[in-house]
C-alpha cells in the first residue's frame, strides 16, 4: 500500500476523467459502509436509475466488486479494461497499486455503461484512499472505531482525521452514529469546508423494530423492513435513507423506492444463514466494534441452540478482544487461517481460545468446515466470523450447494432460520 492521489489521478486523466462523467455517493466509515453502500445502490435502482456499486473486497469472486445494477462487471470486460489502464499507465510512466488500478478500471466502466450515479465505498481510511478523487454529491461516514491502525493511527481522532478527508467543500455529509468527541471533529470540520452536516439521532433516526420509521430531514415515512438481519441494520437504513434524501433534488424518487430497495437489498457474508440444518451462519465482523455488534444479535438468530465456531483473522488486526468477546458465546472454537502469511496463525489463535472453550486447529478454512459439518446434529450451529477472508474462503461450498455461481445469482435466496 502506498497512500497517494497523484497516480490514480494522472491515470483518469489519461483515460479521459471517466470519474467526472457520473453523479456519486462517498462512502467511508470503520463497520457498516458496505451495507449502506448496497442499500442505497438498491433504493436507486428501485426508483429505476441506472446505477453503479463499487465495494471492496470480494467474497468469491473480483467481479463483485463492481456492479452495474444486478449485474457485476463481466470478466471479458475485466480483461479488457486491465489491458487499456495497463496501457495508460505506462505511457504516463506511473506504477498504479492493485487497489489504485481497480478503482481506475470501476470508474472507466460506469462511464462507459451510462452508470447516472455511482455509489462508491472507501476502501480504507478516505483522505487519501484512492477513491478520494471524486467530487461527491454526498459524503457518507458510518461508523468510527479502531482498526487498520497502523495506517490510520491509534486512536479515534486520528481515524476519524482520515476519514473526514472525504467532506468537500460545499458538498453535504451523513454522519451515522459515532462517539461524541469524534463527532465534533466532524462537525469543525465540514464548518470549515461549508459542508452542511446530517446527523443520526438529531437530524434523522429511526422508531421501532420490524417495522420501522425513518424521521428526519423533511420526511416521516414508516412500515419500512429491510431484508438484512441485525438491529444495527435499521441504523445503516436510516443513514442510507438521509443520504438519499440530500440527493433527491437530482435523482428524484418516491417513499415506495426506498421500501423496495430496503426490503429487497441483498449483502451476503453479514449475519447470513446459508444453511439450515445445521444452522449455518457467516458474519464477515473483522474487528473488535464488529464482533461486538454480531454478539448481541445471535440469538434472534440462532435461539439457544449450541455455537461451533470456525475463526480466523488477520494478524495485524486487534484480534485478542475479539477472541475475548465471542469465546464465552460458543460451545467450541475451530480456528484456521487465512490468507497466509497475512492470516494469524491458528496455533497462536487455539491458546487464546483454550481458556474459554474447547479449541482445535484445522489448516485450511474448508477442512474446519466440512469437519464442523460432519460433527454437528441437525439442531446444532455452525458460526463462520473473524474476517471476510475467512467467510469468502467457505462461501463457495454453500453456493455449490445450491447450484449457483455466484453471490448475486437468483438462485441465492434469503433463507430463514
Amino acid at each position: 500500500m502506498d497512500f497517494k492521489l497523484e497516480r490514480v489521478m494522472l491515470a483518469l486523466k489519461n483515460l479521459g476523467d471517466p470519474h467526472k462523467h457520473f453523479a456519486a455517493v462517498h462512502i467511508a466509515g470503520t463497520n457498516g459502509k458496505g451495507s449502506v453502500a448496497a442499500m442505497l445502490h438498491a433504493i436507486f435502482g428501485a426508483a429505476g436509475y441506472r446505477v453503479g456499486l463499487y465495494t471492496s473486497p470480494h467474497l468469491v469472486r473480483f467481479t463483485e466488486r463492481i456492479r452495474v445494477g444486478r449485474e457485476s462487471i463481466a470478466e471479458a470486460d475485466v480483461v479488457t479494461l486491465a489491458r487499456e489502464i495497463r496501457s495508460a499507465a505506462t505511457v504516463c510512466g506511473i506504477d498504479l497499486t492493485f487497489f489504485e488500478f481497480v478503482t481506475v478500471m470501476a470508474f472507466l466502466h460506469f462511464a462507459r455503461q451510462g452508470v447516472e450515479l455511482a455509489v462508491v465505498e472507501v476502501g480504507l481510511g478516505g483522505r487519501l484512499d484512492a477513491t478520494n478523487v471524486l467530487d461527491p454529491e454526498v459524503a457518507v461516514i458510518t461508523t468510527i472505531g479502531l482498526d487498520h491502525q497502523e495506517f490510520l493511527g491509534e486512536t479515534l481522532a486520528s481515524v476519524a482525521r482520515e476519514k473526514a478527508g472525504i467532506i468537500k467543500p460545499g458538498r453535504p455529509v451523513v454522519l451515522g452514529t459515532v462517539p461524541r468527541e469524534v463527532e465534533r471533529l466532524f462537525g469543525e470540520t465540514a464548518v470549515e469546508r461549508e459542508a452542511p452536516m446530517y446527523r443520526a439521532k438529531h437530524d434523522f433516526r429511526v422508531t421501532g423494530a420490524a417495522p420501522f420509521r425513518f424521521q428526519g430531514m423533511g420526511l416521516d415515512v414508516g412500515d419500512l423492513e429491510v431484508a438484512l438481519r441485525g438491529s444495527y441494520q435499521r441504523e445503516n437504513a436510516a443513514t442510507a435513507i438521509a443520504a438519499a434524501i440530500l440527493l433527491r433534488p437530482r435523482f428524484a424518487f418516491d417513499v415506495g423506492a426506498i421500501r423496495r430497495g430496503l426490503a429487497e437489498v441483498r449483502w451476503p457474508g453479514r449475519l447470513d444463514v446459508v444453511h439450515t440444518a445445521p444452522l449455518v451462519v457467516l458474519d464477515g465482523a473483522h474487528n473488535v466494534d464488529g464482533i461486538t455488534a454480531l454478539v448481541p444479535e445471535l440469538p434472534a438468530v440462532i435461539g439457544g441452540r449450541a455455537v461451533r465456531l470456525l475463526f480466523g483473522v488477520m494478524r495485524d488486526k486487534r484480534w485478542q478482544p475479539m477472541v475475548e468477546a465471542i469465546a464465552p458465546h460458543v460451545a467450541s472454537a475451530t480456528v484456521t487461517t487465512v490468507l497466509p502469511p497475512r492470516g494469524e496463525a491458528p496455533e497462536v489463535l487455539a491458546q487464546a481460545f483454550a481458556s474459554h472453550c474447547p479449541v482445535r486447529v484445522a489448516a485450511q478454512p474448508l477442512d474446519g468446515l466440512e469437519t464442523l459439518l460432519a460433527a454437528a446434529s441437525e439442531d446444532d450451529v455452525v458460526l463462520v466470523t473473524g474476517s471476510l477472508f475467512l467467510v469468502g474462503a467457505v462461501y463457495p461450498y454453500f453456493l455449490r450447494s445450491r447450484g449457483a455461481q455466484d453471490l448475486f445469482s437468483a438462485s441465492v435466496d434469503t433463507l430463514q432460520p
